[in-house]
């Protein structure tokens, strides 16, 4: 065995005891519910534009979009842009693919920031409802016959996420993963989110549950939850396995 595969083994092994160590999965879930509060995403930045992701999140999809390399990712909610500066930027280093960012409501502040930024030629704005037949055909055709990651991170209810796994999903190719956002609220209390129509029992993770009653096509990936320990998608790395 090689020194190089040597430390890749070390990892799997970590992880392995990390999947295992559920005291530490109950420490890490204790943080996230203390910090959440204090909008602790809302702190990070990349490239000038608000993230609004844990960094520990904003890795792992650097390595699946290393690993992947894929032609399109697409990511439903666009925000402050930052998420899609992010991937836009990580495309730049690969030297291939664009990102396809979609929203209900595309601000002019963002918008502007987003299409003057210096990752602007690796990025394409689609504004409208990303459950809207409209909307959906528009994506397949941008996406037809591309190497495509996704990413959902725009309303988070049961009902809304659920539609777009359904529509985007199936665009995701073999090895690659559809990332579902915030599947968290499942796992904090409701008391967080007075002001949201979403909250435990119906949420991104309730959708992403549905989801895979109907399909075989996705496992979720739960190498990475546990690596990661602090994430905001627990059970929603998604990766497609046929």
């Amino acid at each position: 065995m090689t020194p190089q595969e040597q430390f890749q083994q070390e990892v799997r092994n970590n992880i392995a005891g990390l999947r295992e160590d559920t005291a530490v999965q109950a420490q890490s879930l204790q943080w996230v519910q203390a910090i959440v509060r204090h909008k602790y995403t809302y702190n990070f930045r990349w490239m000038g534009r608000p993230a609004i992701q844990f960094p520990q999140d904003m890795v792992a999809m650097q390595e699946i979009l290393w690993d992947i390399k894929p032609d399109l990712v697409i990511e439903a909610g666009v925000a402050h842009g930052g998420s899609v500066v992010f991937y836009a930027s990580m495309l730049e280093l690969i030297g291939h693919g664009e990102v396809l960012g979609l929203d209900i409501d595309i601000r002019a502040h963002n918008r502007e920031a987003i299409e003057s930024h210096p990752m602007a030629k690796r990025i394409r704005l689609l504004e409208g409802s990303s459950v809207a037949p409209q909307t959906i055909a528009q994506v397949h055709e941008i996406a037809k016959g591309k190497r495509v990651v996704v990413v959902l991170d725009s309303n988070h209810t049961h009902e809304h996420v659920l539609a777009e796994l359904r529509a985007y999903a199936p665009l995701v190719c073999e090895g690659g993963y559809c990332v579902v956002m915030d599947t968290i609220v499942e796992d904090l209390p409701a008391s967080f989110f007075p002001d949201r129509p979403w909250g435990p029992g119906d949420n991104p993770k309730t959708a992403v549950q549905q989801y895979l009653k109907e399909t075989d096509a996705f496992e979720v990936d739960q190498d990475i939850e546990a690596k990661l320990l602090i994430t905001v998608c627990p059970s929603g790395y998604l990766k497609r396995v046929r």
